[in-house]
């Protein structure tokens, strides 16, 4: 009867509204799975970064040579386009290059001679606190919750104890958390130029580009800090291995997915998973470097994932 058609008909409109709901929940939830593999990632990188340390290689040329791949492997998915539309979006770019890449990599390599690795580490978590601030301040659209104060209290928290690992014994050193705050506030910067360009570019040429200039802005610095003594380490097998997980996957891989989840969540969400890079750093530690978990660490392990499920 008509009756009944129409009856199916809004039973058929609802399937298809529900359909269309779980779809863009899984969509959803695939994009905060993919911020979390690529903080896991990265909390891996300081691993790989040790290795190479300990095979020869300076800080800046670990960068440099990290980037180079990274940029060898983006290039094929990214040919179609040189330059940005106009001269504002290059220089956005060059910004992003410089505050994503070099700079950021510079002053916190720089702050770990001058201060203790734990206020690094710890002050360099303060970037999704950071990002928001400044994401509030200069677009006035996005709201901070009380979910992500509480959340990003917690995880601080949890960072905190993660690092210091229960030796509270504080050690000021003004210049090397000055630059290590530095880099912190340098990172919040670049999620702000990312956010900017995902809207006018694809995630693959800002990738590309931050890329580039993040190895034509490093260059410099050759000049005055000191580079590798013995080339034939470049022939090591674990070295390879290892410049191609850092190249390749860490970075190539890693920043294009992590500026397509910036677009997609925004930079205040994406950024509060950044809160999860020392729990993998600890976690790969513990795997592959057999350093001991103290009861301390869980503590904090468990504040770090509470902090960021209540703040995102």
């Amino acid at each position: 009867t008509p009756k009944s058609g129409i009856v199916e008909a809004n039973d058929g409109d609802k399937l298809v509204f529900r359909i269309k709901n779980i779809l863009i929940v899984m969509k959803h939830i695939f994009y905060h799975l993919t911020a979390v593999m690529v903080v896991v990632v990265w909390g891996m990188t300081f691993i790989s970064t040790k290795v190479l340390i300990v095979h020869g290689l300076s800080a800046q040329e670990i960068f440099l040579f990290r980037f180079l791949l990274a940029y060898a492997a983006v290039c094929p998915i990214s040919f179609h386009r040189f330059f940005a539309r106009n001269l504002k979006d290059e220089l956005y770019l060059v910004g992003g290059g410089v505050l994503g890449g070099s700079l950021f990599f510079f002053l916190q390599n720089i702050a770990l001679g001058l201060t203790q690795a734990s206020n690094v580490s710890f002050i360099i978590c303060m970037a999704p606190l950071l990002t928001a601030v400044l994401t509030v301040l200069s677009v006035r659209t996005e709201k901070v919750s009380r979910g992500f104060i509480y959340g990003s209290i917690i995880a601080l928290l949890g960072v905190g104890l993660l690092i210091f690992n229960g030796s509270f014994i504080l050690r000021i050193s003004p210049l090397g958390d000055l630059l290590t705050l530095l880099a912190s506030l340098s990172w919040a910067f670049y999620s702000l130029v990312i956010r900017s360009l995902t809207r006018k570019y694809s995630p693959a040429f800002i990738t590309r580009k931050i890329f580039f200039y993040g190895i034509i802005t490093i260059l410099p610095t050759f000049l005055f800090l000191p580079s590798l003594t013995n080339p034939a380490v470049l022939l090591d097998n674990e070295v390879w291995s290892n410049l191609l997980f850092l190249g390749v996957i860490a970075s190539s891989a890693c920043y294009l997915l992590w500026n397509i989840v910036v677009k997609q969540l925004g930079t205040i969400q994406a950024s509060n998973y950044l809160y999860l890079n020392p729990l993998a750093t600890t976690v790969g530690a513990t795997i592959f470097l057999h350093e001991e978990v103290t009861p301390v660490a869980v503590v904090g392990i468990v504040l770090i994932l509470s902090g960021v499920y209540l703040a995102t």
